[in-house]
């Protein structure tokens, strides 16, 4: 997947623009989200949930061991199985709760096939992914995005934090209207929302952290 620099348009989108092409020039293409199947990709945004990524991996690794990452297998186990199986992901009974309403969901709304699910439109499938037990607007949004290719704009911690520092927003403003300024101020393509998400992601584990870095910061111009 090739990643677009974006050309500037003009003072009122300037600083959001510049931010990107920053830290995609300082440091490189992302190639998030990792996963050999859309159907992986939505079941590690679920486990994803309040662990790293290479504890998700431990627990992705269990379930190919077991043949059991397809929505048919997963939906034949038990929780406590599941449960099991999952436990590197940590809070891993309450996360095959989420796993198994999920693929309830897809099993029932679309006969396990992730194909027909493609076939929805984005806000239809936002609407039915947020009625899902334990759901909320950002698993969603990267089921959206990194599972189906949709342009939607994934919000998190990082991007609060990031972004309030530099005095675009409150970070405790609402999910929906940080997400409404991204959209509103980049090209509606997936790759830049994608690669955009996965920048925030690493500035905010490599400098911006709780203690920032400031001085070595690549944005530190903007602050």
């Amino acid at each position: 997947m090739s990643i677009p620099q974006i050309p500037e348009r003009g003072e009122a989108d300037y600083s959001i623009l510049n931010l990107y092409n920053r830290l995609l020039s300082h440091f490189g293409p992302q190639g998030w989200w990792p996963g050999e199947t859309e159907f992986e990709i939505m079941i590690g945004a679920i486990l994803t949930q309040n662990t790293s990524w290479r504890n998700v991996e431990k627990a992705i690794s269990a379930l190919k061991r077991n043949n059991l990452l397809n929505p048919e297998a997963l939906s034949r186990i038990s929780v406590n199985e599941l449960s099991t199986l999952i436990h590197s992901s940590g809070f891993f009974r309450i996360k095959a709760e989420r796993l198994s309403c999920f693929v309830k969901y897809l099993m029932e709304r679309y006969k396990g096939d992730v194909g027909r699910m493609r076939k929805m439109d984005t806000d239809t499938l936002r609407k039915e992914l947020l009625k899902v037990k334990g759901i909320g607007p950002e698993t969603a949004d990267s089921i959206l995005l990194y599972a189906l290719n949709r342009p939607v704009f994934v919000v998190d911690s990082y991007t609060r934090r990031v972004f309030s520092r530099h005095n675009y927003f409150y970070k405790r403003e609402r999910y929906e209207k940080i997400q409404e300024f991204f959209i509103k101020n980049l090209p509606k393509d997936p790759r830049i929302y994608n690669e955009y998400h996965a920048l925030i992601v690493r500035l905010g584990k490599t400098y911006c952290r709780k203690r920032p870095l400031c001085k070595e910061c690549p944005l530190n111009e903007y602050l």
